[in-house]
């Protein structure tokens, strides 16, 4: 018989699950409440969802760094809270889409193409910079030591 992984199967699995719903609650309640305090108006720009994706892929890439590069946090948790909970509850593909799809309908293709374009630059570009950032602290921090 092959050898599992930890926590695929059995009681390992309802830790993780439990982590992950409550992660994904407090997540999706925090974007919920920056649409609120930041709502779009029915022609405008987006920005809410494009600040909430930027910034929880800048956080992706701190929490990647801390819990396994350099394993700063070595809970078991800590990633399916946070990493796929909170974060992956936080930030909304499925929005962006929406969203890219309603100024498409509005005709308004060069800001759909715009938004879809700088979004997905931002995102990446926020979690290779958040993560290089990270990186450069955790060694400088080590040096000081």
């Amino acid at each position: 018989m092959p050898a599992q992984r930890a926590g695929t199967r059995g009681a390992g699995t309802w830790p993780v699950l439990g982590a992950v719903a409550a992660g994904g609650a407090l997540g999706a309640t925090a974007r919920y409440a920056a649409a609120l305090a930041w709502p779009a108006a029915d022609d405008g720009f987006p920005w809410a969802v494009f600040a909430v994706n930027v910034t929880g892929c800048a956080l992706i890439g701190v929490l990647m760094v801390l819990t396994g590069e350099r394993a700063v946090v070595a809970r078991p948790l800590v990633r399916p809270f946070l990493g796929v909970g909170v974060l992956g509850g936080f930030t909304t593909f499925s929005t962006y889409a929406a969203d890219v799809s309603r100024l498409l309908a509005r005709q308004e293709v060069a800001t759909a193409t715009a938004y879809a374009a700088v979004t997905a630059v931002a995102a990446l570009g926020a979690v290779w910079g958040a993560a290089a950032l990270t990186r450069s602290l955790v060694a400088g921090r080590g040096r000081a030591a």
